[in-house]
């Protein structure tokens, strides 16, 4: 590129109309960025279109100044500081004779062309043939089950805990409906285990096919089948592999990362780190054994070597009483005595019984990773790259709070449904069910690339942050992990692996 520079800028500086050209390219371009921005998708088709149109023109711009002139059409010339000669585009149009601003005014037509372009291009992508005063309508329901208290304080969980990820989506959704004619409304739905399937009814019955679920796994494949072909269900919450295997269902997408990559995505960074030899602690919930399943998994997956596992029961008592921390500072070094020699202890607590404590507790000096230490997550206040920061400030404006994991995936899944919104003609279920999951959808969800739907078991495609307290210490897939379709498949359930058979995997 370096040596080619030279020549090219010659000849661009020797043709007026050349650069005059380029100009144009640069406007179209920074419209469609402008557009993508905005979530307007802009087919490819007319930029290159554009692009192409006067470069194969016989008589195209930039072979304006060397075409055959009519007889009695001047030729306008200048000279400049550097001696080279050319035609002048900054003559006065007073100044010109007839015939030479007749012959400006054709080059000028041409010039803007790819600019008319680029503009009819994005008046085609604002979704023009879109119904006028279109609704979508989504409902979010989360599932309130009791359970034990959180160990710290810090994790206790807020009362609009992703329903705050809702009312941001349905804002962002607005902002591009509004130039389509199209409105977004959203409902939000805190239930319980025994008035969640009434709830569901009563939106089903009120024409709601685009549900949102806040709830446990065996919850979600139940709503899922309540649903049946009367809505599509997405996942914003439950991480069991079962999910996306035995359970999987038509009607059921996934925006919460599975089991499978998560723990793909902490097995990359510990590998490449060269800590392939772990200590394994599991909780003794079912949560947490099929968690500490996915570790051993993804440990066979990369290479890593489990030298010991144990199990932490979960005993009961108060955690967080005064006595609490002196309990654990005596039983922590105690329970991880005498292990195997290992590089770094895992620990599976997806109950949140024990995990919290472990580090600074183990017997040898060790990190701590897995759930506590480093953990592995969709989302997380300190991420900032990939334009992160301004989801993050408009959210913490809206919320007077940072988001947590649920927040960021319900957003992704109202945000999926104005995407394919602004993509598609009308507000019709089947076309927009149908588009979702097709290999045409993708969604902008500042983590560096479009995440896409795999159509084996309706899982999103996503990068999973790495962090440590309050800093995002890596993202992975990590990039000396490589995928013959797509590096974002590196983790979790790949095609061949696959137990899902109710989306037509044999």
């Amino acid at each position: 590129m370096m040596i080619a520079s030279a020549p090219i800028g010659e000849f661009v500086n020797g043709h007026p109309s050349t650069r005059m050209l380029a100009l144009g390219f640069l406007v179209m371009v920074g419209m469609a960025l402008m557009a993508d921005g905005l979530h307007f998708h802009i087919e490819r088709a007319f930029i290159y279109g554009a692009m192409l149109s006067p470069a194969s023109s016989r008589r195209s711009t930039c072979g304006a100044g060397n075409a055959p002139r009519r007889e009695g059409t001047p030729r306008l010339k200048y000279e400049s500081s550097a001696g080279s000669r050319g035609y002048d585009p900054v003559i006065q149009a007073e100044a010109l004779p007839d015939a030479a601003r007749a012959v400006s005014l054709r080059r000028g037509r041409k010039v803007m062309k790819p600019i008319a372009w680029a503009a009819a291009a994005m008046l085609a992508a604002s979704g023009a043939p879109a119904s006028a005063d279109t609704e979508y309508k989504a409902a979010v329901i989360r599932v309130d089950a009791p359970g034990p208290m959180p160990i710290s304080r810090l994790d206790l969980r807020p009362d609009d805990l992703g329903f705050a990820g809702a009312t941001l989506g349905t804002a962002d959704n607005a902002t591009t409906g509004g130039f389509l004619k199209q409105t977004f409304v959203t409902e939000t739905v805190a239930a319980t285990p025994e008035t969640v399937e009434a709830e569901l009814q009563r939106l089903l019955d009120a024409g709601i096919w685009w549900i949102v679920t806040l709830a446990g796994e065996a919850m979600t494949v139940r709503l899922a089948d309540l649903a049946g072909d009367r809505a599509l269900v997405l996942n914003a919450a439950a991480t069991g592999d079962r999910l996306r295997g035995e359970d999987c269902r038509p009607n059921l997408l996934h925006l919460a990362p599975s089991d499978a990559m998560l723990t793909d995505a902490l097995a990359q960074y510990l590998v490449w780190k060269r800590w392939t030899d772990w200590f394994l602690i599991e909780g003794s919930h079912p949560e947490d054994q099929a968690l500490a399943a996915a570790y051993r998994r993804a440990a066979t997956k990369f290479g890593a070597t489990i030298v010991e596992e144990r199990r932490f029961e979960d005993t009961g008592g108060a955690r967080r009483t005064d006595s609490g921390s002196v309990q654990v500072q005596a039983q922590m070094p105690a329970f991880t005595q005498r292990a195997s020699e290992h590089d770094v202890v895992i620990a599976a607590d997806r109950s949140g019984v024990f995990a919290a404590h472990l580090p600074y507790h183990t017997w040898e000096p060790r990190p701590v990773a897995g759930s506590a230490g480093l953990v592995p997550g969709s989302w997380h206040p300190a991420h900032e790259a990939w334009g992160a920061t301004q989801w993050q400030t408009r959210f913490e404006r809206a919320a007077s709070r940072t988001a947590r994991d649920e927040d960021y995936q319900v957003w992704m899944a109202l945000r999926a449904l104005g995407e394919a919104a602004t993509r598609t003609n009308g507000g019709d279920f089947a076309a927009i069910r149908d588009f979702v999951a097709s290999d045409r959808f993708d969604l902008a969800a500042f983590k560096g690339q479009k995440l896409t739907f795999r159509d084996w078991d309706g899982q999103l495609r996503q990068p999973v942050l790495l962090t440590t307290g309050t800093v995002v210490s890596s993202v992975s897939p990590q990039a000396e992990f490589l995928h013959q379709v797509s590096q974002l498949d590196t983790l979790g359930i790949d095609r061949p692996e696959t137990t899902c058979t109710q989306r037509g995997n044999q």
